[in-house]
């Protein structure tokens, strides 16, 4: 597994207040969930909402152990933060995080929809079942948790929904086509969630991240073909570098979030912003 810093880029944490010109943290008193948020890209926002103020529900599943790991980092920088480890592909599991995270944190401000899955099968391997299994946690857990979180978003008065899709709705992954459609799912759900949330002061908009540099997402149980997988990716997107482009850093993402989430985005609804690094220009 990849070592991965995630305190070293700059961070986003702080904004002034028009009112009093004062400086203050972006998100200070906000409390969010965030799912997936113990490894990888749903670590950097983790770490990064509690930079800027949130208490932070972490929700795990396969890894509970790289979830206390990032709850504990958290903590040991004034954080506070908590963790859940429950299987969003259930039809319950989501009004059990809400629970939750009310009852640690007395409501929720904020949701971060990003847990996902990725078996890293060709289209020509998947069965109808695991195809499901990955619209499941990709796609069907993002609506159940949004609606599930919407009582508590309301009463906040600023609510926010940010979910982390992909690149790859915009174009094949050429290495899990499951996972490429369900993220092209997301951005239509992001923007029916954006219209029909309106009303009630909740704004919900999704990030799209390219190549960044985490932890490998899922393991495959055929590690020759795992491996195999992985060289393919890195080959493709190498075709992509060029000068002035690197791979992103999951506080890329992070930093995005508590834009999204803090009065500084109070004006973006339904958006679906790409934190690539300009990679699908190329």
């Amino acid at each position: 597994m990849a070592e991965i810093n995630y305190l070293e880029r700059p961070a986003l944490v702080t904004m002034e207040i028009p009112e009093t010109g004062e400086t203050c943290r972006a998100l200070e008193g906000k409390r969010a969930v965030v799912t997936g948020g113990g490894k990888g890209i749903g670590k950097g926002i983790s770490i990064r909402l509690a930079e800027a103020g949130a208490s932070v529900v972490i929700v795990g599943n396969s890894n509970m152990t790289m979830a206390e790991e990032t709850r504990a980092l958290i903590e040991s920088r004034g954080g506070k933060a908590y963790t859940i480890g429950i299987d969003l592909s259930r039809p319950e599991s989501a009004g059990k995080v809400v629970a939750f995270a009310a009852e640690k944190m007395g409501g929720i401000d904020i949701l971060v929809n990003n847990a996902a899955y990725q078996p890293n099968y060709d289209i020509v391997e998947y069965s109808s079942e695991l195809f499901k299994n990955v619209i499941d946690v990709n796609l069907i857990s993002y609506l159940r948790m949004s609606m599930a979180a919407l009582p508590y978003l309301k009463e906040s008065g600023e609510g926010r929904i940010v979910n982390v899709g992909s690149v790859h709705s915009k174009r094949p992954t050429g290495f899990d086509f499951a996972y490429a459609t369900s993220k092209g799912g997301v951005g239509m759900l992001t923007r029916e969630t954006a219209a029909a949330f309106r009303p009630y002061g909740v704004t919900c908009n999704t990030i799209l991240p390219g190549g960044t540099s985490i932890e490998f997402k899922t393991e495959n149980p055929d590690m020759g073909k795992l491996h195999s997988i992985r060289t393919q990716r890195i080959q493709r997107e190498k075709k992509f570098v060029s000068p002035g482009y690197r791979f992103g850093f999951p506080s890329d993402t992070g930093n995005l979030t508590v834009f999204l989430c803090s009065r500084l985005g109070e004006h973006f609804n339904g958006c679906a912003i790409r934190a690539d690094g300009g990679m699908v220009l190329f």
